[in-house]
C-alpha cells in the first residue's frame, strides 16, 4: 500500500543519495496523515472494513426456487415476507458468494428428481444471465477470486440430498458440469446408500452409515472435485464419510450439539475428525438447531400449526409462488420462535474452540428455515456477525478465515485431489504399444 502511494514521489539515486529535504518532507507529512486516518477509525469502522474487504461466502441458501418465477427480479429490493435474500441486500451485507441449494423432497417417480434438479439448475443459471453485469456462476477457486476482484457476486450451488442423483453416478458427473460443486449425502430421510440424522426425530438406522456404493459416490465426488457435505446425515455416516474421503469434507450448514442437542449438530468428537480431515463446519443460524429452548418451542409451534402448514402445501401443490405468499402471510400473524444472536455466537465459538479456526465458516440456511436469530433476519445483517465475532476477541485473521478463506481452502483441496487422482487414473491407463 506504501509503495503504490509513494510510487510517485523521487526516489534515491543509483549511488545511494537521499531524496531531497522537500521529498523527505513530503513523505513525513504523508505518513503523519496516514498515521492519523488511522488512529480516527473506530473499532466498529475497524470490523465493518474487516467484512467488506474480506471474501465473505455462504454454504447454504434455499432462495433458488424462486429463480423460476419469471415475475420475481432478484436484482429487486423484496420485504422480508417474500425472503431474506435479493441483490440489493446481499451488496448491503457484504456477501460475496452463495452456494445455492438444488433440492426437492423424496420423489417415487424414476427421473422426477433428475429433472426437478436440472429445472433448479437451469434457473441459477438463467438468473446469473440476467444480470450479467453483476452476477456470475463459477466453478473453481481462481474464477470466484477473479469475479469477487471484478466487484461481481458469485453463485455456485449444492445439491441437498444423494436422493437427487438416483443412483447414478453419471448423473452425479453431469451435475458437477453443470456447475454443483457439493452434494449433502443424505437429507432428512435415508438413501439406498446412506443414513439421515432426520430433523425432528431420528429414524432408525437402516445401513449403519454408509454402503458400499455409498463409499464408491464418496470416491467418485473426489475423483471429479466435488465437495461431500455431511449436513444432515447420521453419525455414523459421518464417520464412514471421513473415513472414506480423499479431499476434506464440509458440513454446509450444521452447528455444534454442545450448544443445542439436536440430531443435525455436529458432537465435539466429530468437530475434531472434521479437523483431522481439514474440512470446515459451516454454522446454521435457524433457532430451532441452535438453541434448546426454541427447539422445544418450535416443536411446540409447529405441533400446533403444522396441520395448516400442510394444508398450504397440499393446495398449492407445485406453485411455488403461491405457497412463499401463503406461507409468509401465516407467519406474519403467528411468529415462530427466534433466538438471540449471542447463542449464535456461542455456536461460532464453540466450533472454533475445539475444531479450530481453520474449520469454521458460514451456513446460515437463508429462506430455508422458519425463523432466524433476532438482528440476523435478512442477509444485509450479516456483518453484524463480524462484530459479534470481533467483540468475543476473535482476531481479524479468525474472522477472515471464517468469512470465506477456509472453505476456499477446502474448495482448492478438493480441486488438487481431483487432478491427483485423474494423474493415478493415466499413470496405470495400459500404454497403447508403438508402432
Amino acid at each position: 500500500m506504501l509503495t503504490h502511494r509513494f510510487a510517485s514521489l523521487p526516489s534515491a539515486s543509483k549511488a545511494g543519495v537521499w531524496p531531497n529535504t522537500a521529498s523527505l518532507l513530503v513523505l513525513l507529512v504523508l505518513l503523519a496523515l496516514l498515521s492519523l486516518a488511522t488512529a480516527c477509525i473506530t473499532p466498529a469502522e475497524r470490523v465493518r472494513n474487516l467484512h467488506f474487504d474480506s471474501i465473505v461466502i455462504d454454504g447454504h441458501s434455499d432462495t433458488t426456487p424462486r429463480f423460476e418465477d419469471p415475475t420475481w427480479d432478484f436484482s429487486a429490493r423484496h420485504d422480508l415476507a417474500d425472503g431474506t435474500m435479493d441483490l440489493p441486500r446481499i451488496r448491503e451485507g457484504g456477501l460475496d458468494v452463495q452456494f445455492w441449494s438444488i433440492y426437492m423432497g423424496k420423489r417415487e417417480e424414476p427421473g422426477a428428481a433428475i429433472r426437478e434438479a436440472l429445472e433448479r439448475i437451469d434457473a441459477v443459471h438463467e438468473m446469473a444471465a440476467r444480470h450479467p453485469e453483476e452476477v456470475v456462476v463459477a466453478g473453481t477457486v481462481r474464477e470466484i477470486r477473479a469475479a469477487v476482484a471484478d466487484g461481481k457476486f458469485v453463485s455456485m450451488m449444492g445439491l441437498e440430498g444423494g436422493h437427487i442423483i438416483e443412483d447414478s453416478l453419471s448423473a452425479l458427473r453431469t451435475f458437477y458440469r453443470l456447475g454443483v460443486r457439493y452434494m449433502t449425502l443424505t437429507h432428512s430421510f435415508h438413501t439406498g446408500w446412506a443414513d439421515s440424522s432426520g430433523t425432528t426425530d431420528i429414524p432408525e438406522p437402516v445401513h449403519g452409515g454408509l454402503t458400499d456404493f455409498g463409499r464408491d459416490i464418496v470416491r467418485e465426488m473426489n475423483r471429479i472435485g466435488m465437495l461431500v457435505d455431511l449436513s444432515h446425515v447420521s453419525d455414523a455416516t459421518f464417520f464412514d464419510a471421513i473415513e472414506t474421503t480423499r479431499a476434506p469434507v464440509i458440513a454446509s450448514h450444521s452447528s455444534t450439539r454442545a450448544i443445542a442437542d439436536h440430531p443435525r449438530n455436529m458432537t465435539d468428537a466429530m468437530l475434531r475428525a472434521l479437523a483431522q480431515n481439514g474440512g470446515v463446519i459451516m454454522i446454521n443460524f435457524y433457532p430451532g438447531y441452535i438453541d434448546n429452548v426454541a427447539r422445544d418451542a418450535t416443536r411446540a409451534y409447529f405441533a400446533e400449526h403444522g396441520e395448516a402448514l400442510g394444508l398450504i402445501y397440499q393446495q398449492t401443490g407445485s406453485d411455488s409462488k403461491s405457497r412463499t405468499e401463503r406461507m409468509a402471510a401465516h407467519f406474519a400473524t403467528h411468529p415462530v420462535p427466534q433466538t438471540s444472536l449471542d447463542v449464535l455466537l456461542d455456536h461460532f465459538d464453540h466450533a472454533i474452540e475445539i475444531a479450530g479456526p481453520d474449520h469454521v465458516g458460514i451456513g446460515a440456511d437463508w429462506d430455508g428455515v422458519a425463523s432466524m436469530p433476532i438482528a440476523m433476519e435478512e442477509i444485509n445483517r450479516l456483518p453484524s456477525l463480524s462484530a459479534g465475532l470481533f467483540d468475543r476477541g476473535h482476531p481479524a485473521s479468525t474472522v477472515r478465515k471464517v468469512l470465506g478463506e477456509n472453505l476456499l481452502r477446502v474448495l482448492e483441496a478438493a480441486e488438487r485431489v481431483s487432478s491427483e487422482m485423474r494423474e493415478e487414473e493415466r499413470t496405470r491407463r495400459p500404454q497403447k504399444p508403438r508402432s
